[in-house]
Parts: structure tokens; C-alpha cells; sequence
């Protein structure tokens, strides 16, 4: 309980009930009414202290209130950040009446009078009142006013506004006194109500939470978990979006890699600046931040494109990482009109951004050991063929080429020198093959084109959520000039941003070979080319193509999806049996 001043509930029904008691005292006349009255209040109080559920408790307590005072019209405002109502519960009005009135009151005129000065307020006409400024139209005749504050745990929660008593008659001080007794009881349901829908939530956190962690502990890719984590957090705090946005490399800007809900599509690939946006704020603050409207929210301060259309209420949570540093923002959003992000719903996603930085975390690292196993057993396969294969080959060539001077038939002599020839290719295929096994992140080897297109399809791996299979043939590095290599990265960065972008995919593979003409091909099985879609992409790789008299051609795959095929000539092998 606080120091307040302020009276309690307990405080506040004390009087009330006292007045009530000396009205049943004043007279026989007047006994059986107030003996009736005070039973309907007590009935009052038990159905509203009997609700758990906020929202049904609110609902309630407007109608019981309604019902005490014999009014037409009764509402319940809750009072939420900067001293305006972020919830208002109206009871008398049908649906399709307060959907031609409009927006519902914010807290300003006569109700924000009640917010600025917590107290009963009885009026006999409310266009008299000085910060009365009129209805909206379509709004139902209003004349008699009846407003006391609900206090919970010494703090105003919220006010109950009650007009039109029945009959034209004006409320009187034994109206006020019943719905300051009501609004004392009421104050204490929504206490336990919220109490209650705190419990469930925690309940619902540490579940999911749980949850998560048998994900991570079972191997589950990156994007399984971060898959989870969302579904389960927009589902908790009642989220109609949620997104998950990463940094770039010189974090000056956030791109949404993830986003589930409402106009996923839309927000998909939407990049932010880290300065200047609500997302970009919970990097910069390096915590939780909320807003009442995440489309006008004050931190955004670069105007164009407009973004967020139709959402309101939005929270963003840093995902951070062991060294103190952000790997992303975590994004829930409510549309317009829905309440706020309360604390309770809130600041367990900084936990659950926690367990997010730990899926990624995790994914890195196994990424990071599958790596070194790879490039170990690669080692490996490279020392055996050049040790086994290559000077086995190389020796049965020797002994071939000395043998030709004994061969006297022109057919078998040029049968062998064709199978010379065939050694000749193989071992400088063998010996491609080694140079890229062995090509690692540093020395001239990563600068060859095998090891540049493992490193763009690993960059690519992070954006799909999974790696691409990747199947590389022929002389890759000894064939294919530096131009035409430089041409064909630029291609397949292209495709893999496009996959990654619009692609939608859960599986992408890349094949590269070099026999006479370069070819190279990225299929996928997402949702295909969209029909009338932006082409300035694939133009591009098809400009690159002819440049190099090669072609492009884009379309959908066997199986559904997209494939992408570039190829160009490439210029002939050289021939003669390379030393040993």
C-alpha cells in the first residue's frame, strides 16, 4: 500500500455506507426504499466481485452501475499514459451506433475534467459545464451527468460515468453516495482481476519459455526457434504483428528479416534507420521501449515512406548478445484502436528476446563447427587425391606415352593417345577439385572463385534462416577468367537476396559447372514469380549475360518455385599432361 493521501477503497465506502444507514434511520417512509436499495447494491457488489476476467469485470460494474442509478447511458473509462483513457467501456449504445459515432472519447472535454480532478461530479445539464465542448454526430441527447472516480490500491484507475436518468429527472446525492459505495467495490474487483490476469500471464510466459528451451536443447535450426518465440510471443501479449529485425553490417539501418500478421508481406523486407525509428530506438537505449502509436511515436524522426499503416500500441525489445552488443529487435504490435502494452505484458519479452539471442547464438556456433569439421574433412579428401589419385594417374600416363613408340598400329596408337588426353583432363579436374577443398578465409586460395562462391552462399544462409545446397563442378579456378567470374558473383549474390527477399523458400539450391561454357543455376521451392511483379532484377542478370554472349532465363521450377539459369562460353582448355 502507498503513503498516499488519497482515500482507499475502504476508506471511501465508509461514509458512503454511514450517509446510507441515516436515510434508513430518517423515517418509515422512506425505509422500505432504502432497505431495497441497499440490497441491490450489496447484489451489485457480489456480481462484480465474482469476475476474474478484467474485461467482463468492467463490463459489469457499467452495468450494475446503470442499474443502481436508473441511468440511460453509462460508461467506464480507464485512465492510461499522459492522463488520457486508453480503454472506454460503454454500456446503452449499441454497436452499430458507436461505429457511426466514431473514434470512442480519448479523456478531453468534461470526461478529462473528471481525469484532471478525481472526484464525484453531478450535473443537471452537461452543456453548462465550462469544458463541455458538445457531441459528435450521431451521438444519442445527453443532459443529466453523474461521474465518481475507482480507486485501486490508492490510485485512480479509472471513472464511471453515468446520463440520462430515467424519467428527466437529475441524479441526487443519494445516487452519487450508491455509485461512490459501487465504485469502491469496484475498485477492489479490478484489483483481484488484475491479479488474476497477471498469474495466468506469468503462467503462460514460463510455459513458453519452458517451451523454447526444449527447442534450442533438441538442435533446431535458427529460424525453427526464432519461429517459435514469435508465434508464441504475439500470441501471449496479443500482438497482431510481429517482427524480427536485424542490423546491417555497418548498422546504420534495420531490415525486418521475419515478420508474421498483419501485411506480413508488406513489412517484409521493410529496412528501418537505426536513428530515427521506434525499432531503431530499442538499439540505441539498449532496453525495452513502448508507444501508445507506433506511426506517430515521437522518435520517429525520418519521415518518408510511411510505415506501419493501421497499427497503434507497439513494443520493441533489443536481442542482444553476450558482449554487450544487439543481433536485433524483437517487435510486437497491436492495430490501431487496441489498447496499449501494459508492463505485465511487456517486460517478460526481455527475457524472451534473451532466449532469441541465444537461438542465434547457438545456430552461429554449430554453423562454426559444422565449418571446421567441413573444411577438416576436405583437408583431408584433397591430401589423399593428391598423394594417391593424381601420381597414380600421373604415373599410368608416363607409362602410356613411353609405350606409343612400341604400338606399330596407327587405330590402337591413337587410341592411346586419346586416353592420354583423358588423363591429362582428369588430373587438372582432380587438382581444381584441391584447390577448392583447400580454399580457406584467408591466403591467396580465398580469392579463387570456388572459395568466393562458398562465401556468398554462407552470407546467403543467414537472411534464408538455413544454408543453400551448393554443388560446384569442373575447373573452376583455372577456367573461368576473372571478368566472367566477377559477372557471375554478382548473379548469384542477385539471386540469393532475391530468394531471401521474395522467396519465401525452405529449401534453395545452387549448381555451378564449368565445361565449355560456364552454368549456373539457383533454384528454389518458395512461392514462385509473382505475376506483373517488379522485373528490374532479373533484367539485370540478363544484361550481365549478354555482355558476355550468354543468356538468362527465369521461370518456375519442376517442382513449383523459381529457377534461375545463367550460363556463358567460357575459352577452351589448354592441352599437355601436367607435371607431377
Amino acid at each position: 500500500m502507498g503513503s498516499s493521501s488519497e482515500p482507499g477503497p475502504t476508506d471511501s465506502a465508509r461514509p458512503v455506507l454511514d450517509d446510507l444507514l441515516r436515510t434508513l434511520r430518517s423515517g418509515p417512509g422512506t425505509a422500505q426504499a432504502t432497505a431495497r436499495r441497499i440490497q441491490d447494491l450489496l447484489e451489485a457488489v457480489l456480481v462484480v466481485g465474482r469476475d476474474l476476467d478484467l474485461g467482463q469485470a468492467l463490463r459489469h460494474i457499467v452495468e450494475a452501475a446503470v442499474t443502481l442509478v436508473d441511468a440511460e447511458y453509462g460508461a467506464l473509462g480507464v485512465i492510461g499514459e499522459e492522463q488520457g483513457l486508453s480503454r472506454f467501456v460503454p454500456v446503452g449504445i449499441d454497436q452499430e451506433r458507436i461505429e457511426r459515432i466514431g473514434p470512442l472519447p480519448s479523456g478531453h472535454g468534461l470526461l478529462g475534467e473528471l481525469i484532471r480532478h478525481p472526484g464525484p461530479l453531478r450535473l443537471a445539464e452537461i452543456s453548462e459545464h465550462p469544458a463541455s465542448y458538445g457531441f459528435p454526430e450521431h451521438h444519442p441527447p445527453m443532459h443529466s451527468f453523474l461521474g465518481v472516480p475507482i480507486r485501486v490500491r490508492d490510485r485512480v484507475y479509472g471513472n464511471l460515468y453515468l446520463t440520462e436518468k430515467r424519467g428527466g429527472a437529475e441524479f441526487d446525492a443519494d445516487d452519487e453516495a450508491v455509485l461512490e459505495t459501487l465504485a469502491a467495490a469496484a475498485g477492489v474487483a479490478v484489483d483481484h482481476a488484475r491479479l488474476y490476469a497477471q498469474a495466468r500471464l506469468s503462467e503462460r510466459w514460463l510455459a513458453a519459455t519452458a517451451e523454447v528451451t526444449n527447442v534450442l536443447l533438441s538442435g533446431s535450426s535458427q529460424r525453427e526457434v526464432l519461429d517459435l518465440l514469435i508465434a508464441r510471443a504475439a500470441d501471449i501479449a496479443g500482438a497482431d504483428l510481429t517482427v524480427v529485425a536485424l542490423p546491417s553490417s555497418d548498422g546504420r539501418s534495420l531490415e525486418v528479416r521475419v515478420a508474421v500478421g498483419l501485411d506480413a508481406e508488406v513489412h517484409r523486407g521493410l529496412v528501418l534507420p537505426t536513428e530515427g525509428s521506434f525499432v531503431g530506438a530499442a538499439v540505441r537505449t539498449g532496453g525495452l521501449v513502448t508507444t501508445a502509436d507506433v506511426r506517430k511515436d515521437p522518435r520517429i524522426t525520418v519521415g518518408p515512406p510511411p510505415r506501419w499503416a493501421g497499427l497503434g500500441p507497439a513494443v520493441a525489445v533489443p536481442i542482444g548478445t553476450a558482449a554487450g552488443g544487439v543481433r536485433g529487435v524483437l517487435m510486437l504490435a497491436r492495430v490501431e484502436g487496441k489498447p496499449a502494452f501494459g508492463p505485465e505484458e511487456s517486460t517478460p519479452l526481455a527475457g524472451f528476446a534473451g532466449q532469441a539471442a541465444v537461438a542465434m547464438e547457438l545456430a552461429e556456433r554449430r554453423r562454426d563447427s559444422e565449418q571446421v569439421a567441413l573444411l577438416e574433412e576436405r583437408d583431408r579428401i584433397a591430401r589423399d587425391l593428391h598423394d594417391l589419385a593424381i601420381q597414380r594417374l600421373f604415373a599410368t600416363g608416363m607409362t602410356l606415352q613411353g609405350a606409343t613408340r612400341f604400338i606399330e598400329h596407327p587405330e590402337a596408337s591413337e587410341r592411346v593417345l586419346r586416353a592420354i588426353d583423358d588423363l591429362d583432363e582428369t588430373v587438372r579436374t582432380i587438382r581444381s577439385s584441391i584447390f577448392g577443398l583447400r580454399a580457406k578465409d584467408r591466403g591467396p586460395a580465398a580469392h579463387g572463385l570456388r572459395g568466393r562462391v562458398v562465401a556468398t552462399v554462407d552470407r546467403a544462409a543467414a537472411g534464408l534462416g538455413f544454408a543453400p545446397a551448393l554443388r560446384m563442378e569442373g575447373l573452376l579456378d583455372l577456367r573461368v577468367p576473372p571478368p566472367v567470374a566477377d559477372a557471375l558473383l554478382a548473379v548469384l549474390e542477385e539471386a540469393l537476396s532475391n530468394a531471401v527477399r521474395h522467396a519465401r523458400a525452405h529449401n534453395v539450391q545452387v549448381d555451378l559447372s564449368a565445361d565449355g561454357e560456364l552454368n549456373l543455376t539457383v533454384a528454389d521451392d518458395g512461392i514462385g514469380l509473382p505475376p506483373g511483379g517488379p522485373r528490374s532484377g532479373l533484367a539485370n542478370l540478363a544484361e550481365r549475360a549478354r555482355r558476355l554472349d550468354g543468356s538468362f532465363r527465369a521461370g518456375a521450377g519442376p517442382d513449383g518455385g523459381t529457377r534461375l539459369e545463367w550460363r556463358v562460353p567460357l575459352p577452351g582448355p589448354e592441352r599437355g599432361m601436367p607435371p607431377g
